[in-house]
């Protein structure tokens, strides 16, 4: 075995960081805003923060219905099993979560380029905050 060299594992690409601030999307909140006085004083207590109430749920067909036309011209078996996970949603945090299977199989079936532009016009739904910097902590 002398002489005989091993091939290195390829090294990953690197990639340049992009010029703009990049943004977390998160899932909304399981609470919603309160509607009677003493569900406020409740809502009032327990959230930890204002802006933390879930958005209202009539807006879920809508949004039920972006995640759709995503995957218009999409074919295969994979994405009629997508749809069908979209109609059946009850929640906007259900939704948030099968963003990643949107992207999934708008990729395969399209480019990374065009499955980032659609997911990143359905998180417009969803709250955002900058990342959290590991110089200085981020103030509520």
């Amino acid at each position: 075995m002398l002489g005989l060299r091993l091939p290195l594992a390829p090294r990953p690409p690197v990639f340049a960081a992009s010029s703009r601030p990049r943004l977390e999307v998160q899932p909304p909140s399981l609470r919603h805003k309160p509607a009677t006085h003493w569900e406020r004083v409740v809502f009032w207590l327990m959230a930890p923060a204002p802006m933390d109430a879930a958005p209202p749920l009539n807006r879920l067909p809508e949004v039920r219905a972006e995640f759709a036309a995503c995957l218009h011209d999409t074919r295969g078996v994979d994405a009629k099993l997508l749809v069908g996970r979209i109609e059946r949603t009850r929640s906007l945090r259900d939704l948030w979560h099968l963003r990643t299977d949107v992207f999934d199989c708008v990729a395969r079936q399209h480019s990374q380029a065009e499955a980032e532009s659609r997911v990143s016009s359905l998180n417009r739904h969803f709250p955002t905050r900058s990342p959290r910097s590991g110089f200085a902590p981020m103030l509520p």
